[in-house]
């Protein structure tokens, strides 16, 4: 799901799969032309990409008061300039091993996303405008 477009990147929610339900407040920020490295940007889009990763990643703690934030951008599978942008908690099924490593305990009952302090439709639309000041 789109949370915020913008000339350069967008953001979204990942809303569909075993991300999705295990990690419920998973954003990814893909870089709209082709780039396979960071430094492949000008400085000026490196500033304005890891400007936005910071916001969500700030955002993303004072609603959610995660135990930790992952940030990754790793690209093997898919070469095209991507973060992972991962609040998690100390109640998640992977916590605190990565969210591709194997699960070290049972998916919380009733889903993830009721875990949360805030609903996520609140998140986007503080992603939303935190990006778009």
């Amino acid at each position: 799901m789109i949370v915020v477009r913008t000339e350069k990147f967008r953001v979204i929610r990942v809303v569909d799969g075993e991300e999705a339900r295990r990690f419920p407040a998973f954003y990814r920020l893909i870089w709209n032309d082709h780039v396979a490295e960071f430094s492949d940007l000008s400085v000026a889009d490196r500033h304005a990409c890891m400007d936005a990763v910071a916001e969500i990643e700030r955002v993303l703690r004072s609603l959610l008061h995660p135990t930790k934030v992952n940030l990754a951008a790793l690209g093997n599978v898919v070469p095209h300039l991507h973060w992972h942008v991962i609040a998690r908690f100390d109640w998640d099924s992977h916590f605190p091993a990565p969210v591709w490593a194997a699960a070290q305990r049972d998916e919380v009952p009733g889903g993830a996303a009721a875990r949360l302090a805030q609903p996520l439709v609140a998140v986007d639309a503080a992603i939303l405008q935190a990006i778009s000041r």
